[in-house]
């Protein structure tokens, strides 16, 4: 956890940062800008004013900001740092994938769509001649 009382907690005073202790002060500054995050989303939702309520989430979504600048400016300075992180979100990708294949399995390949016979259109001309002695209409049953 960062230690707020003293902001030179990661070098001596008397002297420039190295390359080192840059990166590790960039961490905790990312790691103060969450803590930060957190408390004032905590006092908003802990809160029934809307002012204050809304103020805080407006600077807790600033923190957020500060954060992202110091994560990129970190990648910068060391790069192989980016490295691991992205190691980490390929793992936590490779999760979220066999997690939606269990609760989303790939469905079967669908049958290909049976071809309909089309009903030719009647056309009275067309029909074959009744054979004569033969009613044309229905069958009836006589006695």
């Amino acid at each position: 956890m960062p230690e707020f009382c003293n902001p030179f907690s990661v070098l001596h005073s008397d002297r420039k940062l190295t390359n080192g202790e840059l990166t590790r002060a960039i961490r905790f500054m990312v790691a103060a800008e969450y803590e930060a995050i957190q408390l004032y989303l905590q006092v908003a939702e802990s809160t029934d004013n809307r002012l204050a309520h809304d103020v805080l989430v407006d600077i807790a979504n600033e923190e957020k900001v500060h954060a992202g600048e110091f994560l990129r400016l970190l990648k910068e300075l060391n790069p192989d740092e980016q490295r691991h992180y992205d190691d980490g979100a390929s793992e936590v990708e490779e999760i979220i994938n066999e997690m939606m294949t269990k609760k989303y399995p790939p469905k079967p390949p669908e049958a290909p769509p049976r071809r309909r016979k089309v009903k030719a259109e009647a056309h009275p001309e067309d029909d074959p001649p009744t054979p004569e002695g033969f009613d044309e209409g229905p069958p009836t049953w006589s006695s």
